[in-house]
């Protein structure tokens, strides 16, 4: 049974998120396949059904192949942009390099900006494919719920309305309910921005603050993601939607949260290096910090959340220290 629309698929990442949707998409698709690095990991899955690295328990469907050949995108008719932020422009150079046909569309699954030019996603992809179809999808989408059916939502942006829909089609299951929206900017500054927010999470979680700190940061969290989105370009309304609001709870409470675990970690004494070792995988919300202080900082918004999480990745400050630090500063109003 195919999409009307799509008939395969690659997915660019074959890490807990790419696998999940290689699982998610493959009852709708012809054929799907799940690209990363490493060609043993490659062979693996496709001797076993099942990735030996992420999601080890979920058994892939037979239409789901794996490669480590990065041009063997070029056979499909949507490409799931899966890898890390830091590595989108590269990805996409070499695909521009090797041949993509203007007719494929590029959807950007990765949360986060780049550093320094603080470019989207969606932007990269645009600036290295200006004819092809682009969007974006985001939401609380946590890949281990997703590759076993619970519950969830996500929203599609877009500025090509048929194409969103077209998407939403693909991405609309019992389990799985779609949203369109054309504020491609806004649902991506969330997805990006959560990130950070998640570790300060984790922090206050890890230095035991209690339930009542935690539901405050979060809250003044959105407030903060609100101001520096519209600032950047998105709409107020986005933010209070599925790759705002939704995006920042899952994410600043969720077991699954690398970006909380990290911060659980930092809370609990550990470095920097310590916590993302444990992990085991990539938490965006650290390099992320890092080129979101920048836009910050370059479009002049108020961000002091942000500004503390920065100050213990980059500079070295005491976590209890940058905590106190956030709840003596001058009093204001609630909405300001």
């Amino acid at each position: 049974m195919s999409d009307a629309s799509f008939l395969s698929a690659a997915i660019i990442g074959s890490g807990s998120f790419g696998t999940a949707l290689a699982k998610l998409l493959s009852p709708k698709l012809d054929a799907i396949t799940l690209i990363g690095r490493d060609p043993v990991t490659a062979d693996a899955i496709n001797r076993d059904r099942k990735n030996p690295h992420y999601l080890s328990g979920v058994t892939l469907d037979e239409n789901v192949t794996a490669s480590a050949n990065l041009t063997d995108a070029l056979a499909h008719s949507l490409l799931l942009f899966v890898v890390p932020t830091s590595a989108t422009r590269d990805t996409a150079k070499i695909l521009a390099d090797a041949g993509l046909s203007e007719t494929v569309t590029l959807l950007s699954c990765a949360k986060g900006i780049e550093k320094q030019t603080g470019d989207r996603m969606s932007e990269i992809l645009r600036e290295t494919f200006p004819k092809n179809p682009i969007a974006a999808i985001s939401g609380p989408n946590h890949a281990e719920e997703i590759a076993t059916g619970l519950a969830t939502c996500a929203v599609i942006g877009s500025e090509d309305h048929d194409l969103a829909i077209q998407l939403q089609e693909l991405f609309t299951f019992p389990h799985f309910r779609s949203y369109t929206s054309d504020d491609l900017a806004g649902i991506e500054l969330g997805g990006a921005v959560k990130n950070v927010y998640a570790i300060a999470a984790g922090m206050a979680h890890g230095l035991g603050l209690g339930d009542n700190a935690v539901a405050a940061l979060v809250t003044r969290a959105l407030a903060e993601m609100t101001r520096l989105g519209t600032a950047l370009g998105g709409r107020v309304e986005t933010f209070s939607g599925l790759s705002g609001v939704g995006d920042l709870l899952v994410t600043c409470f969720s077991e699954h949260s690398r970006n909380h675990r990290v911060g659980l970690a930092l809370g609990g004494g550990k470095t920097l290096e310590e916590a993302v070792t444990s992990l085991g995988m990539i938490a965006e919300g650290v390099p992320n910090t890092l080129s979101i202080h920048e836009a910050a900082r370059r479009a002049g918004v108020r961000t002091p959340i942000i500004d503390a999480v920065f100050s213990i990745l980059y500079e070295g400050k005491p976590v209890p220290l940058a905590m106190k630090e956030l709840l003596n500063r001058d009093p204001r109003p609630e909405t300001d």
